[in-house]
């Protein structure tokens, strides 16, 4: 008979580390985040119960386990069969879990905890639970390697309940989405972007997406990208609906080509699309702004320019990605799920430079900034921007 798991096993880490009472604000986020997806995708369970480091979803569905794994802050899941802290107990379901998952001539190892006071040590549990295996499928010619075993059983025994199980599930980790504040991530359509809103998300921050149309620069497919992105992004907090900004761009990018120096187009850019985030998260009450550059990934992130862009612009700009390389970024996009949508076909913008300043100094931003009226054309973006 097939042994059915009842309930999933949660592992949370960083959140250990706090206070007590951060602690329990940050569990009691994390129970609700975890509860909106369950709620999202439509699992029945009856409670999620909160232990010492650990959290247990009553349910007999196992595929819970995946999802729960793809929630912010939590490290691990397991499927688990909730039985009573006693020897005799564990090593009866271990040797009834064990006669399931063993074939002949394969090696097993149990790999016990404790946690709380029992009248057995952690080996005492080892010891019993192997032997009960080993008795139940000797017939196999089964072997003992607690190196590198062909079949793993867990055995962990708690204050109040014991859980066995047979898999671990590597979750995101990170923190609860809703533990830190909101951010304003610049969301270009690109690889990039998304993959740095996310990383904030995995930090605890919502995020409130900026797309900016630079048409007749870039075209509609650029702005579809962008809006697959968020959508796939709100996948990954669906109790945090995200406010997403529109702005019109590509006027100021026509005022900048038609009065400033060529070569400057993309910092000035940049620099034109910080400030009107800048109006945004005061407004939002966002603390700060997220973009997807990588240090000297192109033309225009280069460490010169990118001093030269936040000259005069005092707020917080994050960068999650400046030390990480085009295959890291890449990988992680298709981890998250932005990957497809990033590239498919559109057209780059075509304001950008045949030849864009690598080594740009805050002083010719000024001198060039000072032939644009920028806070008309700042004022005027803010009055044609849209949000949903």
């Amino acid at each position: 008979m097939k042994l059915n798991c009842d309930a999933i096993l949660v592992r949370y880490g960083e959140i250990g580390l706090k206070s007590d009472r951060t602690r329990g604000r940050h569990e009691r986020i994390l129970v609700d985040n975890i509860r909106s997806v369950l709620e999202f995708n439509e699992k029945e369970h009856s409670l999620i119960r909160r232990d010492w480091g650990r959290m247990f979803i009553h349910a007999s569905d196992e595929s819970i386990a995946d999802l729960v794994a793809n929630v912010f802050g939590v490290v691990s899941t397991s499927p688990v069969i909730t039985t009573e802290p006693s020897l005799q107990a564990m090593a009866q379901v271990a040797a009834e879990l064990g006669e399931e998952i063993i074939r002949a001539g394969e090696s097993f190892a149990i790999r016990p905890h404790k946690a709380g006071l029992h009248d057995f040590s952690t080996r005492d549990i080892g010891v019993a639970c192997g032997d009960a295996v080993y008795d139940r499928v000797n017939t196999l010619n089964p072997r003992i390697d607690l190196s590198a075993p062909n079949r793993e059983i867990f055995v962990e025994a708690r204050k109040d309940k014991a859980y066995v199980y047979t898999k671990i599930i590597k979750g995101v980790g990170g923190l609860p989405i809703g533990t830190q504040g909101k951010m304003i991530a610049l969301i270009s359509g690109g690889i990039d972007s998304p993959v740095a809103a996310w990383l904030m998300m995995k930090r605890g921050c919502e995020i409130m997406p900026l797309y900016y149309d630079n048409e007749p620069f870039s075209d509609e497919a650029a702005r579809k990208n962008a809006s697959k992105c968020i959508d796939i992004l709100q996948r990954w907090a669906p109790n945090f609906p995200m406010r997403v900004y529109e702005v019109p761009h590509g006027s100021n990018l026509f005022a900048i080509r038609e009065n400033c120096d060529k070569k400057l187009t993309c910092v000035l850019c940049k620099r034109m699309m910080f400030r009107i985030a800048v109006e945004i998260a005061k407004k939002e009450g966002a603390h700060g702004i997220v973009t997807g550059s990588s240090l000297g990934q192109v033309a225009s992130q280069t460490s010169a320019n990118m001093l030269a862009e936040l000259g005069g612009i005092d707020f917080p700009i994050y960068h999650p990605l400046m030390g990480a390389d085009k295959s890291e970024i890449t990988a992680l996009a298709r981890r998250i799920g932005t990957f497809d949508a990033s590239t498919f076909a559109k057209i780059s913008c075509t304001a950008v430079p045949k030849y864009p300043a690598t080594f740009a100094k805050i002083d010719d931003m000024l001198r060039e900034e000072d032939k644009l009226d920028m806070e008309t054309l700042i004022s005027e973006s803010l009055d044609k921007a849209k949000w949903r």
